[in-house]
């Protein structure tokens, strides 16, 4: 089984977390875990911003990555948010053992 690391970022924690609880609860990832506020530098519309934001970096299986994009596009309120993903390629036994148990819950993930 394949796992992934989903990265976000939003405004206010309280976003942050609403994406968090939303994946979790609803048994898309396994976990996701808030850090911030951080200083992010990008450049937007030509212009270079700078901006206090919270990331989330969220947990879970490669198979649930497109629902997974889909349920931060619907709460996310940036006009074109961050969603990254990256493969985990290694971990504890212990630990992937874990991603995978909680990962087989999330199959039929409805929206309420």
């Amino acid at each position: 089984m394949k796992f992934i690391q989903i990265s976000t970022t939003l405004a206010t924690r309280a976003q942050v977390k609403a994406i968090a609880d939303t994946l979790v609860s609803g048994k898309l990832a396994a976990c996701a875990q808030i850090v911030g506020p951080i200083e992010s530098i990008y450049r937007w519309r030509k212009k270079v911003e700078r901006a206090k934001e919270w990331l989330c970096l969220i947990k879970a299986k490669s198979s649930s990555y497109k629902k997974i994009e889909s349920e931060i596009k619907r709460l996310h309120p940036y006009e074109v948010p961050e969603i990254v993903a990256v493969p985990i390629t290694s971990g504890s036994k212990e630990y992937l053992k874990w991603l995978a148990a909680e990962g087989q819950q999330n199959e039929g993930f409805r929206r309420s």
